[in-house]
């Protein structure tokens, strides 16, 4: 059985590599090369698959009852941490129950609740009220007159906008929203965590997430009870009066599905609107090849989308002994399955470290596949496409204004500084 040299399994579990997005392709990029798939064990983890190949990735995405999400962490966790989640929670690996920590038969009846909301067809009937929310945006942004912080001055509050509004969230709650979805997912990046954690241990980060999920919990309740008594035409409205065979859904299960739309529906969106505009800054042939031809742009968003992959990893466990890329897995393995190495394969994409708007075809796999395929993909790539209409027709040129920075975090990040200097066309 191969093992990963201790170094680079090390580094697969470091926020701080995932900080450094070269460092991170360069870590990748060896592993398809020499162990596409191969057993890590960084120090005070239990061992673990590393999937990086595209075809594997969608393997295992494919066979859900082969390859669980709810048997073991969806996120990777170190033993310390692992043994006091399940600690604090009376024997589970979750903090929150969402149907990213659900498999069959359960996961196809909590998806059923929201999916047609998700659906093209029925998209249609907020896309004047994004347009609108993305107009405002744009104006706020281009006021800044010349320099922008990119991600705190329009990239994080238009998706966040979006999503409270289609959710129900009150305008003045954003930044609550805003503030709790940071701090549970840049629990390990010291600057959008709720504490310092440059000392604290895997069981201090539990419990900081835990507050934050407790945080999250005392909000929605109160929103829950609302609708309750006064419905609305709102996905709170549908989340609050929930019924699975007939029975209402446990308030810990409500709380957990607010928990993922509230957060993965914008933070993520946010990390692509990000990476979109700092790859435009640097590849000016690209900006202006979009800027030609605005037919380019939900290619642009595609390959915004790939580049930044915002959902860096996520947790898989087998369910019975089986094989996969001649490998053999025993029941019980864990699986780490590397989005953003997959985005970069080789073998699927053409220049794969190259970003081009007019990239076809573009298989990433960004929003994951099979039965866990993202819930919100055409949302979020509604709402880029929206954005950079209004937006790129009144830019000149875009460049780097200083240095940007990405955040630190295995699970989900992306940029969290981007300067910039813009014309107004």
């Amino acid at each position: 059985m191969e093992r990963i040299p201790q170094a680079i399994a090390n580094a697969i579990v470091d926020p701080v590599v995932f900080g450094d997005t070269a460092k991170l392709h360069e870590t990748y990029a060896w592993l398809r090369a020499n162990m596409p798939l191969a057993i890590a064990e960084p120090e005070g983890f239990d061992p673990f698959w590393v999937v990086t190949k595209h075809a594997d990735i969608l393997e295992v995405s494919r066979q859900n009852s082969l390859f669980h999400s709810a048997d073991r962490p969806t996120t990777i966790v170190d033993r310390q941490g692992d043994a006091f989640v399940r600690k604090l929670t009376g024997g589970s690996p979750h903090l929150v129950r969402s149907l990213v920590q659900m498999d069959a038969p359960d996961h196809p009846k909590y998806r059923a609740l929201t999916q047609s909301w998700f659906m093209p067809q029925n998209l249609k009937k907020v896309e004047g009220r994004v347009r609108e929310i993305a107009k405002g945006a744009v104006d706020r942004f281009l006021e800044k007159g010349g320099t922008a912080e990119f991600v705190a001055d329009l990239a994080l509050g238009y998706p966040l906008h979006v999503v409270m509004d289609i959710l129900g969230v009150p305008p003045e709650d954003e930044p609550r929203m805003l503030r709790l979805t940071q701090e549970l997912f840049g629990a390990q990046d010291p600057d959008q965590a709720r504490m310092m954690i440059t000392m604290m241990d895997t069981e201090q980060i539990a419990l900081m997430m835990k507050a934050t999920v407790d945080d999250f919990q005392s909000y929605f309740s109160v929103i829950s009870e609302d609708r309750r008594r006064n419905p609305r035409d709102d996905l709170a409205t549908i989340l609050a009066n929930a019924t699975i065979d007939g029975a209402p859904i446990s308030d810990f299960e409500a709380m957990s599905y607010y928990i993922i739309v509230a957060t993965a529906g914008h933070d993520t969106t946010s990390s692509s609107t990000a990476g979109a505009m700092w790859a435009l800054a640097e590849n000016p042939d690209q900006f202006n090849l979009v800027k030609r031809d605005p037919s380019l742009i939900p290619g642009l968003v595609d390959e915004a989308i790939r580049w930044t992959t915002p959902v860096k990893t996520f947790m898989r466990s087998a369910t019975e002994d089986t094989e996969l890329a001649g490998r053999r897995i025993a029941r019980g393995d864990w699986l780490m399955l590397c989005y953003a190495s997959g985005n970069r394969d080789e073998e699927v994409f053409e220049d794969p470290f190259s970003f081009r708007v007019d990239r076809k075809p573009n298989k990433h796999l960004a929003f994951g596949y099979g039965a866990h395929l993202c819930l919100g993909q055409h949302l979020a790539k509604m709402e880029m496409r929206i954005l950079f209409e209004e937006l790129l027709p009144r830019l000149k040129s875009v460049e780097l204004a200083g240095e940007a920075k990405v955040s630190q975090s295995s699970f989900v990040n992306g940029p969290k500084v981007l300067p910039i200097r813009f014309e107004i066309a």
